[in-house]
């Protein structure tokens, strides 16, 4: 019953949004007409001539109203939907397939919770509530300057919403119920003919990678960002059909893309730790193709936060900040897209489905015609200005750019390459991390150090006189700390280099917050911490970034260390035996295996670690089987320090057997500088998005209190 009620409610949402999709592009006939008209077939003009007859502003704003209060339903109702799928996964109601599929009774509650993602159906349904989310909330805010856009916003929208929705209710539809049939048990919407409804007595579980704390918050924040870079795109679509070609879409969506560059980032860092946790291979980045299916929106998003600052203050790259936001909207779905289709390998993806081609279809179809839009508007979105030096701001973030689409084209080949040799030769022929590590280093390695010297160039011009009389300080201060590097930690070349930029970014970035600062200082007789605070307060964005751009380094940090100074040994120990590697002593002291009391198996030993005679502690890497899914997980034992990590796993042992136990032990340098960047990261990205005062708001009550002062005179 539960279950039909929530497949219901789902067909009625797909109707609803579908509904206000329509009456949301028909509330304006004329934007319809001024794109028939830029069609050869003279059918189509003649058909936009009736179209704007049609409209009338009493017309257009009753329908335009009627497709918001549409998409306003959508929440509640996916809201009510997910509601019953979670009361049926926490209820344990093994009748209905997905329930079965990824919960068990040994399971507690907050896991089965996090089972709501941790399926296709389930993951296609949350992905649809976050979007009918974000769609209501851009559509509450006021539009009395922006009239124009919101049938275009609430269409896009509402198209992509009807398309995770419709792939949720007619192709993987969590709400399917068992019943046992004449041929055996098979899952169904509707109960067939001469069949019983089936229960089994427990369910298969979650798989035990998807276990971790991780899991539970790395895919939601996946998602966040995934979803929230739609509203962007479809302010981005709405400009382009109302010729609206100046940057207000930029201003508008301004912080929507922050915080979907906030929450796509820190999902790849959680999704990073998760994989060092518990994946059990010592390191937390694979180039595994969902991992970068991921990670390429990120990059394209990056570059756009960055290029549209130059539409901002120059006017310049509207083009490419068009293909920008449709290039980050069509990787979003593209990387949905290879999670779920099953056409390649990886720990992180659904089984094979048959949604795969549909996702193909809808990718190509939104990608021609939002190019095909740009291409109509393309003389409309001409530069205001012209680039008149290699050396200005503008030129430098250009090149930044250049750089990202740069490691994009790497890494998307690198992903369709299996696809491409499997359709011209028959065999699948996968990349590994070598291929991205040696295209995508000097790519990075470029990057950083544009990264360094871009704050110092003016917009409009600059020279190599004036960026080397900004730049010099800081430059011989990190020449410096790359030589006692040199003298105290290693001779690795790609290292000192790698070392070098970091510290030629972190200092150079200090060294503009101190001119700031001490400027603050001498004009308004502040204190430093007290200049430092208001000259961030004062620009936001520009010093939030800076915070992001130290962040950034201190995460190199650690992949620099883990990269290129990890070291690991593997062998077999007897009780009292011990393995030396990067300075530590390991002891094996001993090994129990135990039931735990969630249905798994525990297998953990205990290692005593030793530096010199220095006792450190005990470390516990165990194996954990679950029953109900029967598949096992190995959890390290883990020792963390900002000079290195201790990281230990038990990779066998059998108590009849008398040769001890296989341990496999990796000293990775500096890795917890990544996680320690990452929560600075956090601090910076909160205060670049702070929403800074309407500057047009700001005019308009200046001219208002300037009309009564003089009315007042």
């Amino acid at each position: 019953m539960i279950a039909n009620l929530g497949l219901g409610i789902l067909l009625v949402t797909f109707i609803v949004t579908v509904y206000s999709a329509v009456t949301a592009a028909a509330s304006n006939p004329k934007g319809l007409a001024r794109l028939l008209r830029s069609l050869p077939s003279l059918r189509a003009k003649r058909f936009a001539d009736e179209l704007e007859k049609l409209e009338t502003p009493q017309r257009a704003a009753s329908m335009a109203e009627s497709a918001r209060r549409a998409m306003l339903l959508t929440f509640p109702l996916l809201t009510i939907t997910s509601l019953l799928l979670i009361y049926l996964l926490v209820n344990d109601h093994y009748e209905v397939q997905f329930v079965y599929e990824v919960t068990s009774r040994s399971m507690p509650t907050y896991l089965k919770i996090t089972a709501w993602w941790g399926g296709q159906a389930g993951s296609l349904l949350f992905w649809s509530w976050l979007m009918s989310a974000f769609a209501s909330l851009v559509t509450l805010r006021k539009w009395d300057r922006d009239r124009e856009f919101l049938p275009w916003v609430i269409f896009v929208s509402c198209v992509t919403l009807a398309f995770f929705v419709g792939m949720t209710a007619f192709f993987e539809n969590p709400f399917r119920v068992f019943y046992q049939t004449e041929t055996g048990v098979e899952a169904h919407f509707f109960q067939p003919a001469n069949s019983t409804p089936f229960t089994p007595e427990d369910g298969r579980g979650l798989n035990p990678l998807l276990r971790h704390p991780g899991m539970i918050i790395h895919p939601p924040l996946l998602y966040l960002g995934f979803v929230s870079y739609v509203i962007p795109f479809a302010f981005a679509i709405a400009a382009l059909i109302t010729g609206r070609t100046d940057d207000r879409w930029i201003r508008l969506t301004r912080r929507w893309s922050l915080w979907a560059w906030l929450f796509l980032t820190f999902g790849l860092v959680l999704g990073g730790r998760w994989a060092y946790d518990v994946l059990g291979w010592g390191g937390y980045w694979g180039w595994d193709p969902v991992e970068i299916a991921a990670f390429m929106p990120w990059l394209t998003g990056t570059a756009f936060l960055h290029s549209v600052m130059i539409q901002e203050k120059r006017g310049m790259l509207k083009h490419w900040n068009m293909l920008l936001i449709i290039l980050t909207y069509d990787l979003v779905i593209f990387g949905t897209f290879l999670t779920r289709s099953g056409v390649l390998s990886s720990v992180h993806a659904f089984a094979q489905s048959a949604i795969g081609p549909l996702f193909f279809i809808y990718i190509a179809i939104t990608l021609i015609v939002s190019v095909a839009l740009v291409i109509y508007r393309w003389g409309e979105l001409k530069s205001e200005t012209e680039m008149n030096s290699l050396l200005s701001r503008e030129a430098l973030f250009l090149f930044n750019n250049l750089l990202f689409m740069s490691i994009l084209v790497v890494c998307f080949w690198g992903v369709i390459y299996p696809l491409t040799s499997e359709l011209f030769t028959g065999s699948k022929v996968t990349v590994g991390p070598a291929f991205y590590e040696r295209a995508n280093g000097p790519l990075f390695a470029g990057l950083m150090f544009l990264m360094g010297i871009a704050p110092l160039s003016a917009w409009g011009h600059s020279t190599v006189k004036t960026l080397g009389r900004a730049m010099w300080l800081p430059t011989v201060a990190a020449v410096l700390v790359t030589i006692a590097i040199f003298v105290t930690y290693t001779h690795n070349v790609y290292a000192l280099i790698g070392f070098f930029l970091v510290a030629f970014v972190i200092l150079i970035t200090l060294y503009e917050y101190w001119r700031g600062s001490r400027a603050r200082m001498k004009i308004h007789s502040e204190n430093i911490f007290t200049a430092f605070w208001n000259l961030t307060a004062r620009d936001r964005r520009r010093y939030g970034g800076y915070i992001v751009h130290i962040s950034m380094m201190l995460m190199a940090i650690g992949i620099l260390g883990i990269e290129l100074f990890q070291m690991e040994t593997q062998g077999t120990l007897e009780v009292g035996q011990q393995k030396s590697i990067g300075g530590y002593d390991v002891v094996y002291k001993d090994i129990a295996r135990f039931t735990g009391p969630d249905g798994r198996e525990v297998t953990r030993a205990v290692l005593s670690i030793y530096r010199g005679q220095e006792y450190l502690g005990d470390l516990h890497p165990r194996i954990d089987y679950y029953w109900d899914s029967q598949q096992s997980m190995t959890i390290p034992g883990q020792r963390a320090t900002m000079k290195d990590d201790l990281y230990i796993l038990l990779v066998n042992w059998e108590p009849a057997a008398a040769t001890g136990a296989t341990f496999k032990i990796y000293v990775n340098p500096l890795v917890n500088w990544l996680w320690m960047g990452s929560l600075l990261f956090l601090i910076g990205i909160i205060i670049a998005a702070w929403p800074d005062k309407d500057p047009e708001r700001i005019a308009v009550r200046a001219g208002r209190r300037a009309r009564q002062a003089s009315a007042a005179d």
